[in-house]
């Protein structure tokens, strides 16, 4: 599973810079690469909401939606803000419950 999730990272990087090189356009590479920087951090942040597991799940499920967005941006050129930045949801929830219903994950204290 982890060699499989190494190949997609490193299959989407490839596929933003064979894009570049056909198009050279910088403005969409580096708008690319800082997407797909901010979802990897979405993704290793999510780990937070492990304790949860229907959150997890469907922060893992908002994070292949974000992941999808940015391939859509990468070929057809259409930028979906609110898909790519939709695993945050899920982290505020965990973060919500947190507080409402106490610690007892021992992530807030």
């Amino acid at each position: 599973m982890k060699a499989l999730i190494i190949l997609a990272i490193l299959a989407t990087v490839g596929l933003i810079f064979l894009k570049y090189s056909r198009d050279k356009d910088i403005k969409k590479l580096l708008l690319s690469l800082g997407t797909f920087a901010i979802i990897i951090s979405l993704a290793v942040v999510g780990n937070l909401t492990r304790p949860v597991i229907p959150i997890y799940i469907a922060h893992m499920i908002l994070v292949i939606g974000a992941w999808a967005g940015l391939i859509t941006y990468v070929f057809k050129n259409k930028y979906y803000w609110w898909l790519i930045l939709s695993p945050v949801v899920t982290i505020i929830l965990f973060l919500l419950l947190e507080f409402l219903e106490g610690s007892r994950h021992g992530i807030l204290g």
